[in-house]
């Protein structure tokens, strides 16, 4: 009996122990500190619903409100009471509550140092021990400070208040047995505990929404960046096959260009061996770098030994999505020439993912495809018309602009996507194309 009875003991004096470690935390530690009520943030709904001019004002409107309030109370308490004891009486209500707005904990004590004082010295009211200007004042204290602080501050300031009106009503009466206390204590302390819970769970609701929008936006932030990373590893694959296609083509025309020549000179040939034996290192550095990012997470269905796609399997790609359900119109302007393969590849990304955002989010729409050889680049644009009522879009957040995006600042290009006035939404980009550049791209594609 003993062996169970002294640790269960402990145990009890240890969960004692906290919970005053708690109140002492919470009321007496800095009870006095100041702690101001922040005005309203700038991305408030009452701040963006008001004029610009007045948002700077509307942040303090609760400010406003309260202090309103309780001068509306001071003046109810002083002219009740009238003249100096009316004064007195309205400075006992107002002080404590607009306290509040800067010291709300010490706000709460100054406030039960008030209650204790009209109880001791004005006695036998109808809610019980206490005055009930006072109490009412005390109550919407404890409501605005349980509103700034933690739930279990709340708790502790109730209980602390029924503790203060059981001494009251019960201990000091004794000595005043003339003086009725009147009232129901339990009724008074229930009701005042109803409200304190329902601000409690306001204040409760009121984090929990702000813990979710942040979560929220640190989860599209994390996202939005895996996304980008997604995008540049496949930016990455890809330039590993362009630029490994033309150092092997560099090695093997070094290689055999000594042979091409009736007596090569022997500077001639060492020459060609050097940049051979360069271009051979520089294709092993660069399939050791990026060979390992080409082979993370492959495409399931792509084929790893496949050219990369240029602007001539674009009319493909077009009847690809032609057959998937969406009506496509593809336009080319200007004359059609061959172009750094690193621009050709990132102009098919882009439009085969404009496309691509076409049947998800716009389906029933009709799309068209422009791309406009031009001087100095390639000009692209897809634009698409207002969808389907009827048809239901697939949920998205976008990811696909920030790929593209990706893609266009790579090659310091230029970029727009937004939507237009007949509901659809257009995407239109510019790669610039130096003259050297697409004379280089001609002499390899003849």
């Amino acid at each position: 009996m003993t062996d169970t009875y002294e640790p269960r003991l402990r145990s009890e004096m240890r969960i004692a122990r906290g919970a005053l470690d708690r109140l002492r935390e919470d009321l007496f530690h800095d009870a006095f500190a100041f702690r101001p009520l922040p005005p309203l943030t700038a991305d408030h709904r009452l701040v963006r619903l008001l004029p610009r001019r007045a948002a700077r004002y509307t942040r303090w409107l609760p400010h406003a409100a309260f202090a309103s309030f309780t001068g509306m109370v001071m003046l109810v308490t002083f002219a009740e009471g009238g003249g100096l004891l009316g004064m007195v009486a309205a400075l006992f209500v107002g002080v404590p509550m607009l306290m509040t707005l800067f010291r709300p904990v010490g706000a709460w004590w100054l406030s039960s140092g008030v209650l204790l004082f009209t109880s001791v010295f004005f006695g036998g009211y109808a809610m019980g021990p206490w005055n009930p200007v006072t109490f009412l004042s005390h109550l919407v204290v404890m409501l605005v400070v349980t509103l700034r602080t933690r739930p279990r501050v709340a708790a502790e300031m109730w209980v602390l208040t029924g503790v203060m009106g059981v001494f009251m009503g019960v201990f000091a009466r004794a000595f005043r047995p003339y003086d009725p206390i009147g009232g129901d204590m339990a009724q008074l302390m229930l009701l005042s505990g109803v409200l304190l819970f329902a601000a409690a769970a306001v204040r409760g609701l009121r984090e929990t929404k702000q813990q979710v929008a942040v979560q929220v936006a640190v989860t599209e932030v994390e996202r939005s960046r895996r996304t980008v990373l997604e995008e540049r590893t496949t930016i990455a694959r890809e330039l590993h096959d362009v630029v490994a296609h033309h150092m092997s083509v560099v090695a093997i025309q070094a290689e055999a260009a000594p042979y091409r020549v009736q007596d090569t000179p022997p500077e001639l040939a060492a020459a060609f061996q050097t940049i051979r034996e360069n271009a051979v290192a520089a294709l092993t550095e660069l399939r050791r770098v990026l060979g390992v990012v080409r082979s993370e997470n492959p495409d399931a269905f792509a084929d790893p030994e496949a050219p990369q796609p240029t602007l001539e399997a674009l009319p493909g790609l077009i009847e690809n999505v032609r057959s998937a359900g969406l009506s496509v119109e593809h336009v080319t302007t200007g004359a059609v020439r061959p172009l750094p393969q690193g621009v050709e590849l990132s102009a098919y990304r882009i439009v085969q993912e404009a496309l691509s955002n076409v049947l998800r989010h716009a389906p029933g729409a009709q799309a068209r495809v422009e791309v406009s050889y031009v001087l100095g680049g390639l000009g692209l644009r897809v634009v698409n018309g207002a969808p389907n009522r009827l048809a239901k879009p697939s949920p998205g957040a976008g990811h696909g602009v920030l790929g593209m995006r990706e893609r266009v600042a790579m090659l310091s290009g230029e970029m727009t996507a937004e939507a237009t006035a007949e509901g659809g939404y257009e995407v239109a980009v510019f790669l610039p194309v130096a003259p050297g550049e697409q004379t280089a791209a001609g002499e390899a594609a003849a």
